[in-house]
């Protein structure tokens, strides 16, 4: 009877397993698909919020869209309506006199800080220069990715960088880009490890790009390779061991401090807000 069974399962089981499974594929795709164009909808609008901003107000219509489409990522002190006046200010201020963007070294120092503050190794420790390559790089990949349409997303939006007259990232920064540089050093560690190779090669990212696209013949071939890499991110052990020894409240105080000394401007209105 057991064999019997299993032979009828072998042979009509398997095939409506399959289907089933395919339906429930088919399904997911398609929630992923409309997930990926709601996503992509709302980074070209916030693309144009932050090309149009001309006043305070604007700025933080846009912060708080930045803001809520990483409501579920963000800590919760970026929640609060002072924290978010403090980078709407420094935004405006940013587009409004160029002499008032976020210097990459105030970035610098504090990051660094943070890195010495939970104790992690001196490779997270940064430069200047690594973070005006590592801006550099995103924004030339990013404006290629937008332009093209090969990818139109919160990552690749190129009109919330601050861009020099020579077409490439400023010597400092728009508010919610210097987010974006704290986030990279953070979460996306490699692309730092990648900004010190280029630096050591001489190889200024938005350069090699411009001098591939025109080489590159509009009919060639592109292929895509997939790396699977093993997360070696210095921050996350140091973050790790100070959450249990202080408590992740300390660590949240912590990121308060820092991200007033990174937005300092306004601070009369930011303490009304909180």
């Amino acid at each position: 009877m057991f064999l019997n069974w299993l032979v009828l399962a072998l042979v009509f089981g398997y095939p409506q397993q399959e289907s089933s499974k395919t339906e429930e594929q088919a399904a997911a795709q398609r929630q992923a698909s409309i997930l990926f164009e709601r996503h992509r909808h709302e980074a070209i609008r916030m693309n144009e919020l932050a090309a149009h901003i001309s006043s305070e107000a604007d700025a933080r219509v846009f912060v708080d869209a930045v803001a809520d489409m990483f409501a579920d990522s963000l800590p919760p002190p970026w929640a609060t309506r002072g924290i978010r006046e403090r980078i709407a200010h420094a935004e405006y201020e940013a587009v409004s006199e160029p002499l008032r963007l976020i210097p990459e070294q105030r970035i610098v120092d504090v990051w660094n800080k943070y890195v010495r503050e939970i104790g992690a190794s001196e490779e997270a420790v940064v430069t200047a220069a690594e973070i005006h390559s590592m801006r550099d790089a995103a924004f030339a990949v990013g404006q290629v990715m937008w332009t093209r349409g090969t990818n139109q997303s919160a990552w690749t939006m190129p009109n919330y960088f601050a861009v020099g007259e020579d077409g490439k990232v400023a010597e400092g920064c728009r508010a919610v880009e210097a987010l974006r540089v704290i986030y990279d050093l953070d979460r996306i560690f490699d692309n730092l490890r990648s900004a010190r190779e280029r630096l050591r090669k001489g190889i200024v990212a938005s350069d090699a790009i411009k001098k591939s696209l025109e080489n590159t013949s509009t009919n060639q071939k592109t292929t895509t390779r997939l790396f699977l890499r093993i997360d070696t991110n210095p921050l996350r052990p140091a973050e790790y061991k100070y959450v249990h020894e202080h408590g992740a409240d300390h660590l949240i105080q912590l990121v308060v401090m820092l991200a007033e000394e990174l937005f300092p401007g306004n601070q009369q209105a930011s303490s009304k807000a909180r």
